[in-house]
């Protein structure tokens, strides 16, 4: 039996090992994916996201036992800031949501970002689809936590949450940075701190500046306190399960603005294949011919610039002329 097949199957160590494939950047990988393709879009696709230390991972273990509750199948896709060394995740999968490591219902893999920007992993997209071929119902991503460049999201999710903590300096100006524009959930994390109550109203502000006049989907603003008191999390945490299932309705409902995503998201993952093809095969032939070495010097030496050697290494292995 094929790796593809045995993922379809729901084989947890078949999709961990296209997983790391996809990683690695196996030339084989991407067939599997090709086979798997026609089998995803099923899943509904959560991205949490927000700045360092907002509390995204407890919030994540949350929402995994608020789904699991409804006997809904979960996958969590959890991005780690690289290792300078060897290009993994510095945090495992491990060391988050251990509670649910034996549920064979959730499936939880570390991605590490790899130099990627925007929060993200450039497996990611591929990650996605393999939790939604093998059945997964809902799939979480978490971001690493860049702060104001992690709208990259968007292309990927179809609910985007964003966290927030009272008494971050950063987070209206996080908010007037594009993040603000991408957010269909907001959660005030950690809401027993002072502030809470503010913050919400910062963000009603910025909301009622921000949203068109003809938009549907106001983002919901929901508190969620301190995982110390369990009632008041548990709480806040069925709020957000809801309120995601409420966006998901709205979708489904309105077939303009479910086209509208579907189409934003398939040219950002065709633009990103697009990218990672060319980079692939400029790479391979600048190094065949030892041109790499060469145009590092010149850049260096300032006889030509960055841009100017990218242009020239395009014409003369694609032989196309630039606009």
């Amino acid at each position: 039996m094929e790796l593809y097949e045995k993922i379809l199957q729901g084989n947890v160590r078949a999709a961990s090992r296209l997983i790391r494939n996809i990683e690695d950047d196996f030339p084989q990988a991407k067939e599997s994916i090709a086979k798997i393709y026609p089998y995803t879009g099923n899943a509904h696709v959560i991205g949490l996201t927000g700045s360092p230390g907002a509390g995204k991972s407890t919030l994540t273990d949350g929402l995994i036992a608020a789904f699991r509750k409804e006997g809904k199948t979960v996958g969590v896709l959890a991005v780690d800031p690289s290792s300078p060394f060897t290009g993994g995740a510095i945090l495992g999968d491990r060391v988050r949501m251990q509670r649910h490591a034996e549920d064979p219902e959730v499936f939880i893999r570390s991605l590490a970002t790899r130099g990627a920007l925007g929060g993200l992993s450039r497996a990611v997209g591929d990650s996605i689809h393999i939790l939604d071929s093998m059945g997964k119902d809902i799939i979480i991503i978490e971001t690493v936590g860049t702060g104001q460049q992690e709208v990259e999201i968007m292309n990927y999710a179809d609910t985007v949450i964003l966290v927030l903590v009272p008494g971050m300096g950063d987070a209206v100006q996080t908010l007037k940075a594009g993040i603000m524009e991408i957010a269909d959930i907001f959660v005030i994390n950690k809401a027993d701190r002072d502030g809470a109550e503010m913050l919400k109203s910062e963000i009603n502000i910025l909301l009622d500046m921000a949203l068109a006049a003809d938009c549907d989907w106001r983002p919901p603003i929901t508190r969620v306190g301190s995982k110390e008191d369990k009632r008041q999390f548990v709480k806040g945490i069925q709020e957000i399960a809801l309120q995601i299932m409420q966006h998901n309705e709205y979708y489904s409902g309105n077939y303009k603005a479910l086209k509208k995503r579907q189409r934003r998201k398939a040219l950002f993952e065709i633009q990103a294949a697009l990218q990672g093809i060319v980079m692939q095969f400029l790479m391979k032939r600048l190094a065949a011919e030892n041109s790499l070495e060469d145009m590092i010097d010149q850049v260096i030496s300032r006889k030509s610039d960055p841009h100017s050697a990218a242009r020239e290494a395009v014409l003369k292995y694609l032989g196309q002329t630039l606009i």
